[in-house]
């Protein structure tokens, strides 16, 4: 499985190929990867650094992401959330068809193995209040800020610009 550390302004990323699609992206501090020549992870890392540059709102490297029924239905609306907006846990359980399910859609997308790409930094507490997001406060913030300019929208509310509590993920 080829692997390779991509440079970004979040911090290094591990990224993962099965040689067809890329299977993992994640959040690394080790400088370790096998960097051999994958057409899919060359893909992912000219994509990752034209989105870092502002060109690029939406990826096209194939995805191939494992996990049970309910996790990949939750991955691939985390997918289709657009560039630049922000859905609650709650929104996203009304998107599947289950309004009482917000808290098993936190958890599915917690674990969401391609960061960036499925954009689980778009998902926020109902009350719009940054909350869960496993590669820490100031990435998220610094995705959603970067997705806004780009956008040329207005500042980041004032819960993307500091933590404001721990807020409500429903």
């Amino acid at each position: 499985m080829p692997t390779r550390l991509i440079a970004s302004p979040v911090g290094a990323l591990f990224a993962r190929s099965d040689g067809d699609r890329l299977t993992g992206l994640e959040f690394s501090t080790d400088d370790i990867a096998d960097d051999l020549p994958d057409p899919v992870l060359d893909l992912a890392a000219a994509e990752l650094t034209a989105y870092f540059k502002g060109v690029l709102q939406i990826f096209t490297v194939p995805l191939g992401y494992q996990g049970n029924e309910f996790e990949t239905s939750v991955w691939d609306l985390l997918y289709q959330i657009p560039y630049g907006a922000m859905w609650s846990y709650g929104e996203m359980a009304k998107r599947l068809g289950d309004p009482g399910a917000a808290r098993a859609v936190g958890r599915a997308n917690n674990q969401n193995p391609i960061t960036i790409i499925v954009p689980c930094h778009r998902v926020v507490g109902a009350n719009g209040s940054l909350v869960g997001y496993g590669g820490g406060m100031d990435r998220k913030r610094f995705l959603l800020n970067h997705e806004a300019a780009v956008l040329g929208a207005d500042p980041a509310p004032p819960s993307l610009k500091a933590d404001q509590g721990q807020g409500s993920f429903f």
